[in-house]
């Protein structure tokens, strides 16, 4: 299998040949690794005095430097970031990075349309709008995911995009923003429409949320994306829970705990790692990776002890591959 051949497996609930499928929602630590500023931290006031030719360089050396990351922690996807952010930025590095790679990899770009945690200095208007404007609520919330909707059937003419990783962050450590009846209210039918529409587009749908997710993880599930991230045990998710009551409903990516990552012990990072492997993997289902993301400040050699436990460990048995679950 390829990468992205493994990693689709493991969204379909197929254990795939060889190792556990792994990625990360972004790599920040491209200038440790590389000696290259990550795209996200690239100026844009600098974007606007280029010369297209030197646009045209500037999105190449993205392109390599996302393959280049992939290709050396042999990630199996890549979540294109591009800088600046707009629908004709995102095709020309969908077709940049399929040209120089072909169909290794599976790329995927940010597609949530559904509320999230507001701002601080937003968030008491935010909720006050809310409670007092219900039906004006649903009515934008709705419109927010036809948009979305729109834009992933454009795209999906261009061909080369595999799916989107919903990035929309709903809880904190200790509990959901909004209560879990609420969030039913004005989160959970949209985040089902948006699911649903890009199913029917022919996506793979990530759902990405950090914190406790426990109180409202029935509401997920039920939205049916193909996989649900970051499982984040600082926020009391543990996955073996997870994987007992929805491991064949849907994938699950994630759960090594990033706050042992800076303050941890080698040790304690390990076991983090191995827990998620001995409890993720089983069955298939499963793609490895930390509980948010390869941050800015993690030390490198942080992140590459986890890689080595995953590329040394969560490796399937060859007579349990591409059994499906």
């Amino acid at each position: 299998m390829t990468p992205r051949e493994a990693l689709i497996a493991a969204l379909e609930l197929r254990p795939p040949a060889g190792r556990v499928p792994h990625f990360e929602l972004v790599f920040f630590l491209t200038m440790e690794a590389f000696g290259r500023v990550h795209p996200l931290h690239r100026n844009y006031a600098q974007w606007l005095q280029m010369t297209e030719h030197e646009r045209g360089l500037h999105r190449a050396d993205i392109a390599d430097l996302f393959i280049k990351t992939a290709q050396r922690y042999e990630h199996n996807a890549i979540f294109l970031h591009t800088n600046p952010c707009t629908e004709e930025e995102d095709i020309r590095m969908i077709d940049l990075v399929r040209e120089q790679s072909g169909d290794t990899y599976f790329l995927m770009l940010h597609g949530d349309a559904t509320y999230e945690i507001p701002a601080g200095d937003k968030m008491l208007e935010w909720v006050s709008w809310v409670y007092e404007n219900l039906d004006d609520a649903k009515r934008k919330a709705d419109e927010k995911v036809n948009r979305m909707l729109e834009k992933a059937e454009r795209l999906s003419k261009q061909g080369g995009l595999d799916g989107f990783a919903l990035c929309a962050d709903y809880c904190y450590n200790d509990n959901p923003f909004l209560s879990p009846d609420m969030f039913a209210e004005v989160v959970s039918p949209y985040l089902a429409k948006l699911c649903g529409g890009l199913r029917d587009l022919g996506y793979y749908v990530i759902k990405h949320t950090d914190g406790n997710i426990m109180p409202i993880i029935d509401q997920l599930v039920a939205a049916r994306p193909h996989a649900l991230h970051s499982l984040d045990p600082q926020g009391g998710v543990d996955i073996a829970e997870v994987k007992r009551r929805y491991g064949r409903a849907l994938c699950l990516i994630g759960n090594v705990n990033c706050g042992l990552l800076n303050s941890g012990t080698d040790e304690a990072v390990i076991e983090s790692a191995r827990y998620c492997i001995r409890h993720g993997m089983p069955g298939g289902g499963y793609v490895f990776s930390t509980s948010n993301c390869v941050y800015t400040g993690l030390p490198l050699d942080r992140y590459e002890l986890i890689w080595k436990i995953w590329h040394d460990e969560a490796i399937y048995a060859a007579q349990h591959a591409c059994v499906a679950v």
